[in-house]
């Protein structure tokens, strides 16, 4: 479990934050990544943006739209993982990526190859269609590339949930509700500790909560029902909109984010 969440070990919730790639600009970006590291974040999940996501709330959605303005494309963002991730001193990435925009139209065999090769410790693949499962099940065994596999509470049927079980390597993300990001469920998290203890006697990597995790309150509920980890995306992107609407300095407003949901993690120097 250590791997991607290292809190865990100390009793504290492992903690990963979502961000696009290319929103702020990449070289924003690696600033932020290399302060996310300083302060002991276990993880970032890092998208390839891609247009017309039907899971993600208008927070997001925008979010795809300005990386997406910018160009930032896999090839992009792989590039932008092998720089960074040589100085990186504790923080996983996990790349999220949609297989229709960016992986359908090269083998699997190869794409994902160069994902392990940039340096991703971690690989969650959206929408892949049934069929293509089994080749890249397959693809990320051979490349030694850890895989973060999704169900949905109260939704996922009972082979879903087994599946994904079976095939996460890196940690099972447990998305709280089924609707768009940023949205919590009506009636609280606490009906997930049936779901997470269920989960949990059939996988021994980390289960991960997201979609509606805003605040310290949220991660300490969350991870007081079972998960190991949670997931924080919209609240967190919602920082970074509002500092490029304002001119801010992304880095620090994003800085100040973290300390407020997560206050566990103590920012060290890089430089010392």
């Amino acid at each position: 479990m250590a791997e991607f969440f290292d809190q865990i070990a100390d009793g504290e919730p492992g903690l990963a934050l979502f961000l696009n790639a290319g929103d702020p600009s990449l070289d924003i970006l690696a600033d932020l990544v290399f302060m996310l590291d300083d302060a002991g974040v276990d993880c970032l999940e890092l998208a390839v943006p891609f247009p017309g996501s039907v899971t993600d709330g208008p927070v997001i959605r925008r979010s795809h739209e300005r990386a997406l303005a910018l160009g930032v494309g896999l090839d992009e963002v792989l590039t932008f993982i092998s720089n960074v991730r040589p100085k990186l001193h504790r923080l996983r990435i996990a790349l999220l990526a949609d297989w229709s925009y960016s992986i359908k139209s090269r083998p699997m065999a190869e794409v994902v190859g160069d994902i392990a090769e940039a340096g991703a410790d971690g690989l969650l693949l959206h929408a892949v269609p049934p069929r293509v499962r089994p080749g890249y099940y397959q693809a990320t065994k051979d490349a030694g590339l850890p895989v973060v596999t999704t169900c949905y509470h109260k939704v996922s049927t009972p082979q879903v949930m087994a599946e994904a079980a079976e095939h996460a390597s890196a940690y099972l993300y447990l998305v709280a509700q089924y609707g768009r990001s940023g949205t919590a469920p009506a009636d609280g998290f606490s009906d997930l500790a049936g779901t997470i203890a269920e989960l949990r006697l059939d996988t021994h990597v980390p289960i991960a909560v997201g979609f509606g995790v805003k605040t310290r309150a949220d991660v300490t509920t969350v991870h007081a029902l079972g998960a190991d980890a949670v997931i924080v995306g919209s609240a967190g992107v919602a920082r970074v909109e509002e500092a490029l609407a304002y001119n801010r300095d992304v880095v620090k407003q994003f800085e100040d984010f973290v300390r407020s949901v997560h206050p566990a993690h103590t920012l060290v120097d890089r430089r010392s």
